[in-house]
């Protein structure tokens, strides 16, 4: 899961920077507008390549995840206010 969300992040952000550099490189050439638009295009992608690398898939371990050694899961709880007293 984890290779396949980075492989997707550096698509997208490859995209982007394709995108940015042609825009200023060669198509303001011809067309200016058509080059600000490119722009606007690749300023929306950081985020949504942050959204897809950050995204939690069905068999990742999240942070509140039980970490399977009693002893540190006993701790976090202590920590996190869930331990009952």
């Amino acid at each position: 899961m984890l290779a396949r969300r980075r492989r997707e992040y550096f698509w997208l952000m490859g995209g982007c920077l394709v995108l940015f550099v042609s825009a200023w490189g060669f198509v303001r050439l011809w067309s200016v507008p058509a080059a600000v638009a490119m722009c606007v295009v690749a300023m929306v992608i950081p985020p949504v390549a942050a959204m897809v690398a950050n995204r939690r898939g069905p068999d990742d371990r999240w942070w509140d995840d039980p970490s399977g050694d009693p002893k540190s899961d006993e701790w976090w709880d202590e920590l996190d206010g869930k331990k009952k007293y």
